[in-house]
């Protein structure tokens, strides 16, 4: 009797044993990995040449379901397709992924990992972005600041119109009307355009000053911007393989010295340029409010190098003025772009948001930021194209800083984490015809989804802790720049051909080809001459 409850009481401990090691092994599950991996490289053999990073991630989670990994060298990568997925990483699991992988990107071009974006999870970051969104992309600065955006965009749009009004020799008070002639339209590229008048904005905002059209310093900082984007977007082969560095395989880290060189020199030339101003008296001021490189100068005044953890103060000024001008200039600009690259191929939404516009705001008074929530159509156009062409068609890469469970997949220490927003946003469970251009789908099905970080089924400005903070300053800007152009120009294509809606790599999701647009007056000749 003692004896068979001796043998019970073993053989339960053993059943029991058995139980809890298969249960630790189930919950130590790894996600499924993509096939096609190499020796040594893994998978970046399908990631390094000319094919689109998130179509090639997109078409290995047709296989592979909406979580799986992928191999980077010798790093390990997550990539989520998912909203449910995505959320539980961006709530649950927040925390161990609020870092960022080092990169040769962030280390060159990066002042050496203090660019606040591409900083890694810690007290530096939290310091200098608590700064950026307290004196300047909170609700509050963005309001006291839109004067700014408003005269550069009245500044703009009037350059527009003068450019019309020499081509074709009109008179002050000569009655305009509008001819569908192509020959009297003014040609535009629209993506420099964009770029030129945000540009001005975000610097006029970091200093007070502004660049003066296609000078030398206005180019050289739109060139600037743009080889920043593309070389952050760029697969470098050391980063994934440490030892081969000393190669340089493809001249990447060349460049980026050369992108970093050039940068910093734009930048230091205004930070010393508003010190010199600033030490004769002459700095400049927007109606009381101090510019962002005085904030920061009295931020610093008197913190030590500890303070900021190592770096000096003109490498935390220098570093936010680059994260502010590259997150708002190219970003923006690129997602204006789309937009209007998709109302060009779809006449009756450019019409029906032109239409809106007038009913709404008028033919004889500039839009203004408090007629934006009455423009429900345009703000739905906004967030469709943030669906179809989110700014970064993969979010900017995390790492995990402790192992995890995500979906009941174990996720070591160490994992790299890319969400495919370009692949979510298109999830055919979540969105109707997901590859076509519906912005009603705003107004219906999904008219209380936004796009600020909380709904994961659109998340172009992230989410979580490392959620971009400028989505209001975006946002605002983007809606009004959009209104301004729809109320007052008729905009149309060369011989009214299609747009090219090709995409091209890098971290930034810009159109491969100009967008060359034709626009001429379409109200009287007196709402043109505003902010003169």
């Amino acid at each position: 009797m003692e004896f068979n409850l001796i043998a019970s009481t073993i053989f339960f401990i053993i059943v029991i044993a058995f139980l809890l090691h298969k249960k630790k092994d189930h919950q130590k599950r790894a996600p499924p990995q993509a096939k096609g991996a190499w020796p040594i490289i893994g998978h970046l053999h399908l990631l390094g040449g000319s094919a689109l990073a998130h179509r090639v991630l997109g078409d290995l989670a047709d296989k592979n379901g909406p979580i799986y990994t992928i191999k980077l060298g010798t790093h390990q990568a997550l990539v989520v397709s998912d909203s449910e997925i995505t959320k539980e990483i961006f709530t649950t699991n927040d925390k161990v992924f609020a870092s960022r992988p080092k990169s040769k990107a962030a280390e060159i071009m990066g002042y050496n990992y203090a660019l606040v974006g591409l900083a890694p999870y810690g007290d530096y970051w939290r310091k200098v972005r608590k700064i950026i969104v307290l004196e300047l992309l909170s609700q509050r600065c963005v309001e006291m600041l839109s004067h700014i955006r408003v005269a550069e965009l009245n500044a703009s749009m009037k350059g527009i119109y003068d450019s019309w009004v020499v081509k074709n020799n009109v008179r002050e008070h000569d009655e305009m009307i509008f001819n569908s002639d192509e020959s009297r339209m003014v040609k535009l590229e629209m993506g420099k355009w964009f770029l030129d008048m945000i540009l001005n904005v975000v610097l006029r905002i970091l200093s007070g000053k502004r660049l003066e059209k296609n000078n030398e310093e206005a180019v050289r900082s739109q060139n600037a911007v743009r080889n920043f984007f593309d070389l952050t977007g760029t697969f470098v082969l050391s980063d994934f393989i440490p030892y081969t560095s000393f190669l340089d395989v493809g001249g990447f880290e060349k460049k980026m010295k050369m992108s970093a060189k050039d940068m910093d020199e734009i930048i230091e030339g205004w930070l010393l340029e508003f010190k010199k101003d600033k030490e004769s008296g002459q700095q400049q001021k927007h109606e009381g409010n101090q510019v962002f490189l005085d904030v920061l100068m009295n931020t610093l005044q008197g913190a030590s190098k500890e303070d900021f953890f190592g770096f000096d103060h003109d490498i935390v000024i220098k570093s936010s003025c680059l994260a502010l001008l590259i997150a708002a200039s190219d970003s923006m600009g690129t997602t204006l772009t789309w937009a209007i690259s998709l109302m060009l191929n779809n006449p009756s939404t450019l019409k029906i948001a032109q239409d809106e516009v007038d009913n709404h705001v008028g033919k004889h008074k500039p839009v203004e930021r408090s007629d934006m929530k009455k423009l429900v159509y345009l703000d739905a156009i906004i967030k469709e194209t943030l669906r179809l062409y989110p700014p970064g068609p993969l979010s900017v890469p995390h790492e995990s800083t402790n192992d995890c469970t995500i979906s009941g997949y174990h996720i070591p220490k160490g994992t790299r984490l890319l969400v495919n927003l370009y692949k979510l946003h298109r999830d055919p469970k979540i969105w109707a015809n997901p590859l076509e251009f519906k912005p009603e789908r705003f107004l219906t099905t999904h008219k209380d989804v936004d796009v600020r970080g909380k709904h994961y089924e659109l998340i172009p400005f992230g989410a979580g802790r490392r959620v971009c903070p400028g989505d209001n300053f975006a946002l605002d800007a983007m809606g009004s720049t959009l209104a301004s152009l729809l109320q007052l120009f008729v905009i149309k294509t060369p011989g009214n051909k299609p747009v090219d809606m090709s995409e091209s790599n890098g971290l930034n999701n810009i159109k491969s080809t100009p967008l060359d647009a034709l626009l001429a007056p379409r109200l009287s000749s007196n709402m043109y001459h505003f902010g003169s």
